[in-house]
């Protein structure tokens, strides 16, 4: 499986200049030609939602509803139980699965009634665990298209109008494009031809309206209900905005499939200080599709969370930003300037910002103004292999307003068919002096990530290496080699797949969801070569042994390459897979063999 790697990045055919041989090309990019098995597919005979929430009567299709109504009916089909305990049940006091769950015979009394137990669900009232969810009327907003952008669009009527340029538009002064510095850390924007009765910040060069501006205060065109406050009428200015003070901190790369919210939980357990969601399309959060907000959902243990998001033009990116900055809860947004797939490529996202400098300084200032949080950057070196570019746009993301860049040590040509270059990584840090820059690549030990640090970097991002050994946030902050037993690791499994049943249900299709989420994630930790096997330490990441016995059975299983043992694995955790199922992983390993 080729790595999903951070930044969404799921790996194609990159098209390398130089000729390898055949077997070697067999094993480049995705799987695109797996079988997609989705979990519906699994329940020949559904429960009506209606039922399991206790309101049959008030099925909306009634008698033309193609689920079945039946209690008795469904647990006669229904097949048998996975285990004897429901995680969900146990820890919450109550099963919202009901008599769907896959392990309701734990709470399931006469009659197919659910058990409640009272005390344990009294703890937990009121009490969210897991924020930035979609609600159905912002999602009827979104498609309706009756969310209302005010920042975004006085930003973009801005990078619309014509100036001294020879009347070319996309280039627009204030926070649009050559930004001018101005006391007392307040930034020049450009006014917006509005009527006399919107008064609006001036032009450059123009002498500000004593009655609008001097005051420090923009009188808006837009009824307000209630008290008028400060922050209605003065606009935040870059130094009042929230510091991110990560700098020394342990970074979870953002991974797409793998770095799901359950296994995120892990890494926070071993010692992750900042976490970051999977890679989110703005297009598809504009348009309120429940699958892409699912990306952005946030655990409670997660003290210091951002989101990413990957986008090709400044309207969309600036409209997502400013919808995000209303609607969530985050501590920072991070821009994809580093997704190196031909999807995203091709249509100018990811990698593809890099050579188009004059987008990229508009999306970021755009969504630098309307973001109270502080926005970052990730990118590669550069898009060709021995090109490299990123010291020439490190400066520029600096001045554009970015809080903080980080640097994926490969081109997008390269992917991972070698090392990552620290070394031009330390000389991208010194340019970016003072903004803070964080190092991303190769990192699968303490030594590494010591010899990391060394190099000058603000901090580390961890990505492929949390995957293959998520302990590895231990190992650095305690400075040693941790020794762990294959029980241990199998401890880690169990409690990925609570978390999983717990944030995807207990339901056939939670538990077929979190078996597809652990088996990607086995195609990872396979790799892993327990210490005390190892000739030499510590273990390199793309170092490949040879075949070899654990020191036990356990040992030996989850060191197996072959997919038939990860199901075998993931049947000890959730039961027998269904019939006909079949698993590919999502990605190839062209760095690994």
């Amino acid at each position: 499986p080729e790595e999903p790697g951070q930044d969404g990045e799921s790996r194609e055919e990159d098209g390398a200049a130089e000729k390898e041989p055949a077997e070697r090309k067999r094993a480049r990019g995705q799987n695109k030609s797996r079988p997609c098995m989705k979990p519906t597919r699994y329940e020949q005979n559904r429960l009506c939602p209606s039922v399991t929430q206790g309101c049959a009567e008030k099925c909306y299709f009634g008698a033309r509803c193609r689920f079945l109504h039946d209690v008795s009916e469904y647990m006669a089909a229904k097949p048998g139980d996975l285990g004897h305990s429901c995680v969900l049940f146990q820890t919450f006091g109550k099963c919202v699965y009901g008599v769907t769950c896959r392990f309701a015979q734990s709470h399931l009394g006469a009659g197919y009634q659910n058990i409640v137990n009272a005390d344990l669900a009294k703890q937990w009232e009121g009490k969210t665990l897991v924020r930035n969810n979609l609600s159905k009327d912002l999602q009827h907003q979104l498609r309706k298209k009756k969310f209302n952008f005010k920042k975004a669009d006085e930003y973009l009527r801005g990078l619309a109008k014509p100036h001294g340029d020879g009347g070319k538009g996309g280039k627009a002064t204030g926070c649009s494009a050559e930004e001018q510095e101005v006391p007392n850390c307040t930034t020049a924007q450009e006014g917006l031809e509005d009527g006399p009765e919107c008064p609006v910040r001036p032009e450059q060069g123009e002498d500000p309206k004593p009655d609008t501006w001097q005051s420090g205060e923009e009188p808006s065109s837009i009824k307000t209900a209630g008290p008028v406050t400060d922050e209605d009428l003065i606009k935040l200015r870059a130094c009042e905005k929230k510091k991110l003070e990560i700098q020394g901190k342990l970074y979870l790369a953002p991974l797409t499939t793998c770095g799901n919210l359950p296994f995120r939980r892990i890494c926070k357990r071993f010692g992750a200080d900042v976490t970051c969601g999977e890679m989110a399309v703005c297009t598809s959060l504009l348009q309120g599709q429940s699958s892409e907000w699912a990306l952005l959902k946030r655990h409670h243990t997660e003290d210091i969370f951002g989101v990413q998001l990957e986008g090709a033009f400044p309207d969309t990116m600036t409209k997502c930003a400013e919808l995000l900055n209303q609607t969530i809860e985050v501590d920072f947004v991070d821009i994809n300037v580093g997704c190196p797939i031909d999807l995203v490529y091709k249509k100018g996202g990811g990698c593809a910002l890099m050579t188009r400098t004059n987008k990229f300084e508009q999306i970021v200032r755009g969504m630098n103004s309307v973001l109270d949080v502080p926005l970052t950057v990730k990118i590669r070196t550069g898009v060709q292999e021995k090109m490299n570019v990123a010291h020439k746009i490190i400066p520029k993301i600096r001045e554009w307003g970015a809080s903080m860049v980080t640097l994926h040590g490969r081109s997008r040509e390269q992917r991972y068919t070698r090392g990552a270059d620290w070394d031009y990584i330390a000389e991208c840090a010194r340019i970016a002096s003072p903004m803070p820059l964080f190092g991303n690549g190769d990192i699968l030990s303490y030594e590494d990530a010591n010899r990391a640090l060394q190099m000058g970097v603000s901090g580390i991002m961890i990505a492929r290496g949390a995957l293959i050994k998520p302990w590895l946030f231990t190992e650095i902050k305690e400075q040693r080699h941790w020794d762990i037993s294959s029980s241990e690791r199998f401890g880690i499994l169990k409690d990925f797949t609570s978390y999983g049943l717990e944030h995807w249900g207990s339901d056939t299709q939670g538990v077929e969801k979190t078996r597809k989420f652990l088996l990607e994630w086995l195609s990872f930790l396979c790799r892993y070569i327990p210490v005390g096997l190892l000739e030499h330490l510590p273990q390199k990441i793309n170092e490949r042994p040879p075949y070899y016995m654990g020191r036990d059975y356990l040992e030996t299983l989850m060191a197996s390459q072959n997919v038939d043992d990860w199901i075998k694995i993931s049947e000890m955790l959730l039961g027998p897979v269904p019939t006909s199922f079949t698993f590919l992983p999502k990605h190839k390993a062209n760095s690994y063999r």
